[in-house]
């Protein structure tokens, strides 16, 4: 819940933000001088593009969630917890040892969307964020797809 509140705050920290700078580059574009112009045309377009990554970010983060609550009502999470160090970073010989057997999941199955989320639970568990994402956005696309 606390990630959903937090969550929540930044978004709406983000609009009132996109609403200050919109308001500046309408105050730029209105002046009429080429260099003011230009201001106001790149205050424009940055927001909007902050605003495409906020929508893309909470749209991926609520089909993940969706796709969590499936698999948690068929009782099909993965079950391991990968120890790790008192810095926090993963046991690298346990990760190791879990891989082998998401990898073949996905492996075996590569159209259900069910081991390739898995396998982006694992990757976020052992810390690589980033092929945890483009496990889980597979899984996302096998499942609309299905």
């Amino acid at each position: 819940m606390t990630t959903r509140i937090g969550v929540a705050v930044m978004a709406v920290l983000l609009v009132l933000y996109l609403v200050l700078v919109g308001d500046r580059a309408v105050k730029f574009l209105l002046t009429g001088e080429p260099v003011a112009i230009a201001i106001g045309v790149a205050l424009i377009v940055l927001p909007l593009i902050g605003a495409w990554a906020l929508a893309r970010e909470l749209f991926f983060g609520m089909r993940a969630e969706k796709l969590g609550r499936i698999l948690e009502s068929e009782n099909a999470l993965p079950a391991e917890e990968i120890p790790v160090s008192p810095s926090g970073r993963p046991d690298r010989d346990a990760v190791d040892a879990v891989f082998p057997h998401y990898r073949a999941a996905v492996e075996a199955a590569p159209n259900d969307w069910r081991p390739w989320y898995r396998l982006g639970l694992a990757y976020d568990g052992a810390g690589d964020r980033r092929r945890a994402r483009q496990a889980i956005r597979e899984a996302i696309r096998l499942h609309a797809d299905s």
